[in-house]
């Protein structure tokens, strides 16, 4: 298992044990100091995933849980209305990773507690990248692009109320290579969360 991600299981014999035919046990608590052969079998993540989404997926997942559909009626509906914009673009990408979305969506639907959400679901921010000055400047504050319709639409990370955030002025781009595009030699292609989060 990788540093820092601990097990939820473990295949263990224990050493007080006399009888040198016993079988390994197994055990979801901490490992014991008395056990022998110890082997880490699941993390936590693994006997129970954790889906990201954003905040605006997890609101359609939700309201679509929460009116009791079953799978079928869940993903025809994303697929064939305009009203689960966010779900449509998570599963219906037109590339291949649309089967193993959907296969996570289906597992996360059979899984979930509206109850405990955060037992199957991790809201992550909506993140968009931003063309900005490679240093800040002698107040530690960076330039952020503010607009694209004029070559000098610039401005600092903090505006007029102070409120040190690039994002209330900023313009977002969708993806790296659209915000490249607007690079210089004395700029960088930064991503970073938008809206409050």
């Amino acid at each position: 298992m990788s540093e820092g991600i601990k097990p939820a299981a473990y295949m263990y014999r224990d050493f007080d044990n006399k009888d040198d035919d016993c079988r390994p046990s197994l055990q979801f608590n901490e490992p014991s100091p008395t056990w022998d052969i110890i082997e880490e079998l699941y993390t936590k993540e693994q006997l129970q995933p954790i889906v990201k989404m954003t905040q605006a997926e997890f609101d359609e997942f939700h309201d679509l849980f929460e009116k009791d559909f079953d799978l079928y009626s869940a993903i025809t509906e994303i697929a064939d209305t305009n009203l689960r914009i966010t779900l449509y673009d998570r599963l219906f990408t037109g590339t291949s990773t649309d089967k193993e979305k959907q296969n996570e969506f289906s597992a996360l639907w059979a899984s979930y507690n509206p109850l405990e959400p955060e037992e199957t679901i991790e809201i992550v921010p909506t993140m968009k990248w931003f063309v900005r000055s490679k240093e800040p400047d002698s107040d530690g504050d960076f330039q952020f692009l503010n607009g694209i319709d004029e070559p000098n639409d610039w401005g600092y990370s903090h505006n007029e109320e102070d409120t040190n955030n690039p994002r209330n002025i900023a313009y977002p781009f969708d993806t790296k290579e659209r915000a490249e595009e607007w690079k210089n030699p004395i700029t960088e292609v930064v991503l970073l969360p938008i809206g409050d989060e």
